[in-house]
């Protein structure tokens, strides 16, 4: 399975003059596509909120997925974990689990994601800031990765000291996440995808 995690505060940092729910349909949208175009991956979509069931954002987002694509809604404290349980069953053995705000993230990096657990019980793409962009893990998930959220600046710093081993986490390289006004600029014009977001920002993208 391959899952794209919305939260409440998916697109929480659009640029100036672009409105908040639309930057953040836009981006869950692209980042379902990538999800959705991954060769031999069934993927689905969870939505979760802090402070109830998230009813409104859930079917807010099935409008942005191909018909079929579960759109699973999950609250409470733990929203990887609690993603993952809903993720797991009986064909599925494995889930990455990617946040909604990675509209240009490479399908290269997830397919890393799954080998990496080839030996190890978890793998991340890393933020720079020290958040998560992406996590795989097997499943039933390992009870150590604990009320981790994607968000947290310390997650990767959390696995780190949490897991039992040193090879139970695994490190692929990281990339960039839509979490403040500034943080389009990391977008490639050149990079093919994304056209939701590309389509709304216009020419507000450039090149560094």
């Amino acid at each position: 399975m391959a899952a794209v995690l919305v939260t409440s505060g998916t697109g929480s940092g659009p640029p100036p003059g672009v409105d908040g729910r639309r930057f953040a349909a836009a981006v869950a949208e692209d980042t379902y596509e990538v999800v959705a175009g991954l060769a031999l991956c069934d993927p689905a979509v969870v939505v979760w909120a802090d402070d109830g069931p998230p009813t409104a954002l859930a079917e807010q987002v099935s409008h942005l997925t191909w018909p079929g694509t579960p759109v699973l809604a999950v609250h409470g404290p733990g929203p990887v974990r609690r993603a993952l349980d809903a993720l797991a069953g009986p064909d599925a053995g494995q889930a990455v689990l990617v946040a909604a705000d990675a509209p240009d993230l490479p399908p290269l990096l997830i397919g890393k994601l799954f080998r990496a657990l080839s030996s190890a019980e978890v793998a991340v793409c890393p933020a720079e800031d020290g958040a998560l962009v992406a996590l795989a893990a097997r499943l039933p998930a390992p009870g150590w990765l604990g009320t981790l959220t994607l968000d947290d600046p310390a997650a990767l710093a959390a696995l780190t000291s949490a897991r039992p081993r040193r090879g139970a986490l695994a490190t692929v390289p990281g990339w960039h996440r839509l979490r403040s006004p500034a943080d389009v600029h990391r977008l490639d014009p050149g990079l093919e995808g994304w056209e939701a977001t590309r389509a709304l920002l216009g020419g507000g993208v450039r090149q560094e």
